[in-house]
C-alpha cells in the first residue's frame, strides 16, 4: 500500500501564485497551515507556498496524537489551547478527520518511568488537567490481565486524536475557503530582501511581493534559513509507523510504554510504532551541531540507529547543496516531498513488544508501513520567534514530533507574532536566541 499521500497524486492547489500579498508562509504542514488560517482570519491577504503536497511530509506522517500530557511545561499553555482549537475546528467542518478525546496512556515499564511521570503531575494540576497516576490495580480496570506486564502509568483522559493525513488536507481545504491562496509544487527559492528587510519572495513560478514571510518548512528550515545567515542548529530523525489490520479493540485511544506506541485508528485497527526508537542520519549539520546536541545524544544513544549519510539530496545530506541561485533550481525542487523508507527491524520489535504485552491477541498483522521525517531541536522544543537580523521573516519550526498536536495552538501564536497581536503565552524558551546567547540548553521532558 502506498501512502496516502504523494507526488503521484495531483495538486489540489495548482495557482498560479498571486503577485502580491501580506504575507507568504513557506511550508504546507501543520503548522504553516494554522499559520495561514489565522493570518487570513485578522484579515491579511496570505499566500502559502508549497514545494510538493500539502501535508506530504511529517504532517501527515505522524502518531495522530493530540496530547497535553508530558508536554515541557513552556508548551503546555499552547497545546491547552491547542486541544480547545482542535474541538473547535472538528465541530465547525464536521469533523471529516476523525478526532476524538479517547485518552492517552503512557505505561511504565521501569520505575525511573515512574517517576518521571510522578514528577510531571504539578505541571497537569497547575493547568486544570485531568491526568492522574494509575497503579497496577488502575491499569487493569483498563487492560485487564496485561495489565501485570507494567508497573504503572499516567492517564490524561482528555487527551485527543485525529487521522492525520486527513487532518491537514481537510483544514487546508477549509482555509482556501477562508481566503488563503495555497499554491502546491510551488518552492520558495529564495527570500527577496531589500532596505535590509523582508520585500517578497522568489519562486520557482515568479516573485510574490510582501512584507512578512513565515518559515514553517519542517525539516527544510535550516538549511533555507542558513542562507541568510540565520542559524536553525535543526536536524531530522526518522520515525517509522505502521498501520495494522482490524483487531479487536484494546483501548479507544493511544498508549506507549518504551518498545511499541499504539493508537486506535479509523480502520478498526492500530497505529504501531516503536515507542522511544528512531533513525538518525549523520551529515553537515550533525558536525556542525555536535556540541548543542551532547545531552540529548547522552539521554537517546541506545534508541537511536545511527547512518553515516541520508538519502541523496535530503535536506542534510552530502551532496545537497548550501548556497544556490534563485534564478535555477534549488534543493527544495529536487525533493518535493520527504518519502524515506521506514525501519523494518524497527517496526518488527514493536509487534513483538505488542505480542509480549497481549499474548491473547499475538502479533498484529500489518497492512501498511511508512516513515516520516522530524524536525528536532537540541533541547526538544520548537523556535517561534521573530528573525532579529531579518526583520519580516518569522520562524516556526523544530517541532521535535510534537507538531501535530500542538498545530493549530501554533499557528495562532503565530498570527500575532507577526500582526503584533496578543500572544497570550509565554515564548521565551522558544527564542532563536537561545543557541547563542550562552543560555544552558535545558532537555524537555520527552515523555
Amino acid at each position: 500500500m502506498h501512502f496516502p499521500i504523494s507526488m503521484a497524486v495531483p495538486a489540489r492547489f495548482i495557482g498560479p501564485p498571486p503577485a502580491a500579498c501580506d504575507v507568504v508562509v513557506i511550508g504546507g504542514g501543520v503548522i504553516g497551515v494554522m499559520s495561514a488560517w489565522y493570518l487570513a482570519e485578522r484579515g491579511l491577504s496570505v499566500t502559502l507556498c508549497e514545494k510538493g503536497r500539502i501535508a506530504g511530509e511529517q504532517s501527515s506522517r505522524n502518531w495522530g496524537w493530540i496530547r497535553q500530557q508530558g508536554r515541557d511545561p513552556a508548551e503546555l499553555p499552547i497545546m491547552v489551547e491547542s486541544l480547545r482549537l482542535w474541538r473547535g475546528l472538528s465541530e465547525s467542518l464536521r469533523n471529516p478527520f476523525g478526532f476524538r478525546q479517547a485518552g492517552v496512556l503512557y505505561l511504565a515499564n521501569r520505575e525511573e518511568s515512574l517517576a518521571a511521570y510522578d514528577a510531571w503531575l504539578p505541571h497537569a494540576q497547575e493547568h486544570g488537567l485531568d491526568t492522574r497516576l494509575l497503579g497496577r490495580r488502575d491499569l487493569g480496570d483498563k487492560l485487564g490481565a496485561a495489565a501485570d506486564h507494567w508497573l504503572g502509568g499516567l492517564f490524561t483522559p482528555s487527551d485527543g486524536q485525529a487521522e492525520p493525513w486527513l487532518a491537514v488536507p481537510a483544514l487546508s481545504l477549509a482555509a482556501a475557503e477562508r481566503g488563503v491562496t495555497l499554491v502546491e509544487d510551488c518552492a520558495v527559492r529564495a527570500l527577496d530582501i531589500a532596505g535590509g528587510r523582508v520585500a517578497g519572495v522568489v519562486t520557482e513560478r515568479g516573485r510574490i511581493a510582501c512584507s512578512d514571510v513565515v518559515l514553517a518548512g519542517g525539516a527544510w528550515s535550516s538549511l533555507f534559513a542558513r542562507a541568510y545567515g540565520v542559524i536553525l542548529p535543526q536536524l531530522s530523525v526518522l520515525a517509522s509507523v505502521a498501520r495494522t489490520e482490524p483487531m479487536p479493540e484494546i483501548l479507544p485511544g493511544a498508549a506507549a510504554d518504551d518498545d511499541f506506541a499504539i493508537r486506535r485508528n479509523d480502520s478498526g485497527g492500530y497505529t504501531i510504532a516503536g515507542g522511544s526508537e528512531h533513525d538518525f542520519f549523520i551529515g553537515p549539520d550533525a558536525f556542525r551541531h555536535a556540541l548543542k546536541y551532547r545531552r540529548a545524544v547522552k539521554k537517546d544513544f541506545l534508541n537511536t540507529h545511527y547512518h553515516w549519510a541520508a538519502p541523496r539530496d535530503y535536506p542534510d545530506a552530502w551532496n545537497t547543496p548550501r548556497t544556490w541561485s534563485a534564478s535555477m533550481p534549488t534543493p527544495f525542487e529536487r525533493v518535493r516531498m520527504l518519502n524515506p523508507q521506514p525501519n523494518l527491524a524497527t517496526l518488527a520489535r514493536a509487534q513483538t513488544a505488542f505480542a509480549r504485552a497481549f499474548p491473547d491477541l499475538g502479533r498484529p498483522k500489518v497492512q501498511a508501513t511508512w516513515a516520516g521525517m522530524i524536525d528536532t531541536m537540541p533541547d526538544v522544543v520548537p523556535v517561534i520567534d521573530r528573525a532579529p537580523s531579518i526583520p519580516g521573516l518569522t520562524i516556526a519550526t523544530g517541532m521535535s514530533g510534537h507538531g501535530f498536536g500542538i498545530g493549530p495552538g501554533v499557528g495562532r501564536v503565530v498570527a500575532d507574532l507577526v500582526t503584533g497581536g496578543t500572544i497570550g503565552h509565554d515564548l521565551t524558551r522558544f527564542r532563536l536566541s537561545r543557541f547563542t546567547d550562552g543560555s544552558e540548553i535545558i532537555l524537555g521532558p520527552s515523555l
